[in-house]
């Protein structure tokens, strides 16, 4: 489901053909490593010569290795006699001394590394440059905030994307510290310990830091799987993130809500049965594409624990999970970026919104003009609370025909009541009612998010 939409640098990444190549980076920077060791079994000259003959003959050819598999039932042997087959008898000195998990481990960490830079590379070229753009241009575009999909207090639009940012940025640093966690690889041997003598951890530091990784600190036959779901969880948390935006996003698309459209392009069909249809389907897709990942993550988990120093029920689970999350990660990083960018922000119909609750905004504020005024909390609260309610009822009644923000109907009925105008000067109720003092802490809140100073 989710190739059709791979990258171009994500597919070429996780093909068999990059594996292949990979594999063989590994043992022939093994293979160097122990070379360079005093009294090697490995005579000096051989890996140059390797690395010479297998750029001659070019990329190992998967076929040929496959056909071999269907005899030896082992992949990372039929790997070896193709590059026998290819690279001539020196290539006996690849894989000594070590086992098929020193390579396969070491390489998965190599794809695992280079795939989390692309989706790093996308958050910081793509997503989060859309979400500042929109939370700068939007910072004083006033809406009305909800809790429980109910009106509550303004906010801006600003803050929307401004939040999204945040999120996605402590996603970001959890990303960067799960790379460096899958940033190991393991040339210790069968059980880690380097038994066959050939290995030695000096050997296996200097191969693995020519391939950019550190060492597992105790390995058992595999890296500690731990490693892994750290990534991932790091992948579902980014993946959340950009849900929750996106959960957003369907809501203010609604037709009654209208206060931001996904882009739609010309020739663009929203419905195959209804011409008039324009539907939230990055935001839709996008929540879909994170309950997916997510579910990686939970297989991930389960991965961790592996009988004594291994067993295999870990490899036919990454063999799925971690290309195709990685896939999806960078996939929903990229459509997210888009949907960010070409949204319409609807700042008439979000001050239409506003104006239609009737000013009930205001409620917190009068609540505690009274209170300091000398009215009881509970008093202030209920006297507040029956001008609402009943405010609230005309809302519903006259919906769309209850003026703007500058005259709001609550603040009329308030004014109209003895037992608050008595307590509350005229200008000190409008006051609670003035939407710049409301939202005068905005600026330094967005820049709080966006500013790398302030953080």
């Amino acid at each position: 489901m989710i190739a059709r939409y791979t990258r171009p640098n994500l597919a070429a990444l996780w093909s068999e053909a990059r594996k292949l190549s990979t594999l063989l980076t590994v043992e022939l920077a093994a293979c160097e490593a122990l070379e360079a060791q005093p009294e090697s079994p490995i005579p000096v000259g051989t890996t140059a010569l390797l690395r010479q003959r297998a750029q001659a003959s070019g990329p190992l050819d998967g076929a040929r290795i496959a056909v071999i598999e269907e005899t030896t039932q082992h992949d990372v042997l039929a790997f070896l006699t193709h590059v026998e087959e290819r690279l001539g008898d020196e290539a006996r000195y690849l894989h000594f001394g070590l086992t098929s998990s020193d390579v396969l481990d070491t390489t998965t960490a190599i794809l695992l590394r280079d795939a989390t830079d692309e989706i790093l590379a996308g958050l910081r070229e793509a997503l989060l440059p859309a979400l500042s753009e929109q939370a700068r241009a939007h910072a004083k575009t006033p809406m009305i905030g909800r809790s429980h999909g109910m009106f509550a207090e303004p906010v801006t639009a600003g803050l929307l994307f401004a939040g999204s940012y945040a999120e996605v940025k402590r996603a970001q640093a959890r990303l960067e510290r799960a790379r460096a966690a899958v940033a190991v690889g393991k040339l210790a041997g069968a059980v880690g310990v380097y038994g066959s003598g050939a290995m030695s951890p000096a050997v296996e530091q200097r191969a693995l830091s020519a391939l950019g990784l550190a060492p597992e600190t105790v390995a058992t036959q595999v890296v500690a799987r731990d490693r892994h779901a750290e990534l991932l969880l790091a992948l579902s948390l980014l993946a959340t993130a950009i849900e929750r935006l996106s959960i957003n996003l369907r809501h203010l698309q609604r037709s009654e809500v209208g206060e931001v459209e996904e882009a739609f392009r010309v020739g663009q069909k929203g419905s195959s049965a209804m011409p008039h249809k324009k539907n939230p389907i990055s935001a839709e897709n996008l929540c879909g594409l994170s309950r997916l990942l997510r579910s990686h993550c939970s297989a991930a988990l389960e991965n961790i624990g592996l009988w004594h120093e291994r067993d295999i029920s870990h490899s036919s689970v990454e063999r799925v999970i971690l290309p195709d999350a990685t896939t999806i990660a960078d996939y929903m990083v990229q459509r997210a970026a888009r949907l960010v960018r070409g949204l319409v922000v609807r700042s008439d119909r979000m001050a239409r919104n506003l104006a239609q609750g009737g000013g009930l905004y205001a409620s917190e504020k009068v609540m505690l003009a009274l209170v300091q005024s000398g009215l009881s909390r509970r008093a202030a609260y209920e006297l507040v609370q029956a001008h609402a309610l009943a405010q609230g009822q005309e809302n519903s009644e006259r919906l769309g025909l209850l003026g703007s923000l500058d005259s709001p109907p609550f603040l009329a009925r308030l004014a109209a009541d003895p037992r608050i105008c008595d307590r509350l000067s005229a200008d000190s109720l409008g006051a609670c009612f003035d939407l710049d003092h409301h939202l005068r802490h905005v600026d330094a809140m967005i820049s709080r998010a966006l500013d790398e100073d302030a953080r």
